[in-house]
């Protein structure tokens, strides 16, 4: 298995532009099923998740072709039903998490899907309640398989309704969505999450044929249409990606140019990390990092510790604690990191403890972190990669320490970050890949 050896305490200086969103592009690939005609994305990362998921979708019988690096056409004119009772199929959709979102599409246009228990990162209960609560109210009925351990799912037609979410969750919004789009009438959904992700979806659709209301917030009216066309479609740039450059600046003190991060969709990701006392320029498009001998965590008007959590968006997205995490340990003052959503995302923080960061793990959600100032040099570790998030967030502190580094099971890392390695080698950093 590959892994990274990281040579800290290097300082970066130039430019990197974000890759595509990870996000939004396993929710548009799904989108593809919905319709016969030429779907074409621009801006995709070539990352583990997404290639993964292009490669179910060709197994399925959907032509794809690769017209550039990030660009690629999908054309679902034949679809294959047969390979969903496959073993093959099933054991490549339960790797990945996305597959979920092949459900709304596959059940709009060919009214017959199949479920299995998905995949992904290992950051405790990822419930698909909404999913399947928000599927069968629109008339699809439910039939577990205990020899393949999966669901399969089949309707006669998919009827509007009205439902309230019981959680504002993206993938579960987006499998509904693309589910009701081809549906008989109206589907009225209240408590949709409404990330950009999810916007640029409903966008998307509406340029293939979709009749849908209320985009961008959290009450979405769609009409039910009886069929969808082709589009051409860009992804937005990846707000983790461009959290995590805002992070590793800080951390290693250096002078770095963000460019094209489309400032306007980060919502309150740049004041969350002011918070901690990064300062962030933006140029247009563009943030500068200038260099930091060190930063103080801003405290509440009354003086007391600062409390940074996720929440649903406009909210900070739960996937860039870890990083927030990781960039105060150097800071100057303390923070408590609330980290609402997932009861094990937070286990990472035991390799921080071992390179030297005071932090308090107060339980599976809460971590308090006492940052150390500029003057603190975390030491270098061998350590392993849980998770995506918490992989980019072990690259930072490992670019930040003294000494060198390895971390393992940088596949992890490969899901989500497109050749993190060279990129930043580009900058003045030195990660070799074993």
């Amino acid at each position: 298995m590959a892994r990274f050896s990281i040579e800290g305490g290097r300082k970066l200086c130039g430019s990197i532009i974000p890759q595509g969103a990870k996000n939004e592009a396993l929710q548009v690939i799904c989108a593809t099923l919905l319709t016969d005609q030429r779907v074409v994305i621009d801006n995709i990362p070539d990352i583990a998740d997404v290639n993964n998921l292009i490669r179910l979708l060709v197994d399925l019988g959907v032509r794809v072709e690769r017209r550039g690096a990030h660009t690629y056409s999908f054309k679902a004119d034949d679809v294959h039903l047969d390979i969903l009772e496959s073993r093959d199929f099933y054991k490549r959709a339960a790797s990945l998490r996305g597959s979920v979102m092949i459900v709304g599409p596959l059940l709009a246009r060919f009214h017959k899907a199949i479920l299995p228990k998905p995949g992904g990162d290992k950051i405790g209960r990822r419930r698909l309640d909404t999913h399947l609560i928000g599927i069968q109210k629109l008339g699809a009925e439910f039939d577990y398989d205990p020899d393949l351990k999966a669901y399969r799912i089949t309707t006669q037609e998919l009827k509007g309704c009205y439902m309230l979410l019981d959680e504002a969750s993206v993938t579960g919004t987006a499998n509904i969505v693309m589910a009701s789009v081809l549906a008989h009438g109206t589907t009225t959904i209240y408590n949709a999450a409404c990330e950009p992700y999810v916007q640029q979806l409903c966008r998307m659709l509406v340029n293939m044929g979709a009749n849908i209301e209320g985009i961008g917030s959290n009450l979405l009216t769609i009409h039910g249409v009886e069929k969808l066309g082709g589009c051409q479609h860009r992804l937005l740039p990846d707000m983790i990606e461009v959290g995590s450059f805002i992070g590793m600046a800080a951390m290693t003190g250096s002078e770095i140019t963000i460019k094209d991060v489309a400032y306007d969709e980060l919502g309150i990701i740049p004041d969350a990390f002011r918070r901690l006392g990064i300062t962030i320029e933006r140029s247009g498009d563009d943030i500068l990092v200038p260099a930091h001998e060190g930063y103080t965590i801003d405290t509440y008007l009354d003086g007391g510790i600062m409390t940074i959590s996720d929440a649903p968006w406009p909210g900070l997205t739960p996937d860039l604690l870890s990083v927030m995490l990781v960039v105060a340990t150097k800071a100057t003052g303390s923070v408590l990191i609330h980290q609402k959503m997932f009861e094990s995302r937070l286990f990472f923080v035991d390799k921080l403890i071992d390179m030297g960061a005071q932090i308090i793990l107060c339980d599976p959600h809460r971590a308090t972190v006492i940052g150390l100032s500029d003057k603190f040099k975390l030491r270098h570790a061998e350590m392993s990669s849980p998770d995506i998030r918490a992989g980019i967030a072990l690259l930072i502190a490992a670019m930040s320490a003294k000494g060198t580094s390895i971390i393992h099971n940088i596949d992890q890392i490969d899901r989500g970050y497109e050749k993190i390695d060279t990129r930043l080698n580009a900058l003045g950093a030195k990660i070799q890949r074993l």
